[in-house]
């Protein structure tokens, strides 16, 4: 199961590189927290961690519920233009995309025999930051920028819970809180580009 909502977050991560409407790539976000969301419970409980699985469930109600919907009135409050064109050509994106999959199973074979637990899950995850870097470099919009770095955060988190079958508590409620204060942020970001 756990390799299937891999397999969707990987996915939502590429539908977002090729989405052109914003609330499109609100849900594919939205879609991309679920999953990780799920992922946390699955290994939570598979493990016996109460931390994950609270981990887990915090996940689904602030990225998958609360962000979004953030978002969403934020948009609607600034009138962000719904209509968001990569600068990149989606025939580049389309040669990327498998490029950066593959150059990071190869950046992470070395390594791999060190992880004893899920190590194809770190190649992927790994996989996942560079696409989410992508989503930054080929927009110039702010949104998709911010949907990148909060995928950026999802693709970490993705990281240490592979790599390390969890994370501390308190490391993950200090990441909950970094993404609060970015949302304040992310308001008045909106706010500048609404101005312009």
């Amino acid at each position: 199961m756990i390799d299937i909502l891999i397999g969707f977050f990987i996915a939502t991560l590429i539908s977002e590189l090729f989405t052109t409407r914003l609330y499109r790539l609100y849900g594919w976000y939205a879609f991309n927290s679920l999953c990780l969301g799920f992922i946390a419970l699955f290994i939570g409980f598979k493990v016996s961690d109460s931390a994950m699985i609270i981990n887990g469930i915090l996940t689904i109600i602030i990225k998958f519920l609360f962000i979004p919907f953030v978002l969403k009135s934020i948009t609607v409050k600034f009138n962000i233009p719904r209509n968001i064109v990569p600068n990149l050509k989606i025939y580049y994106s389309t040669i990327i995309v498998p490029i950066i999959l593959v150059f990071t199973y190869y950046l992470v074979n070395p390594i791999l025999h060190n992880i004893a637990y899920n190590a194809n899950y770190v190649a992927l995850s790994i996989s996942s930051l560079f696409l989410s870097l992508l989503l930054i470099i080929e927009h110039k919009n702010v949104a998709p920028k911010i949907i990148g770095f909060l995928s950026i955060e999802n693709s970490l988190f993705l990281l240490a819970i592979s790599a390390t079958k969890g994370m501390p508590m308190l490391v993950e409620l200090g990441i909950f809180v970094d993404v609060l204060m970015f949302i304040v942020i992310v308001n008045i970001l909106f706010k500048y580009q609404g101005d312009y």
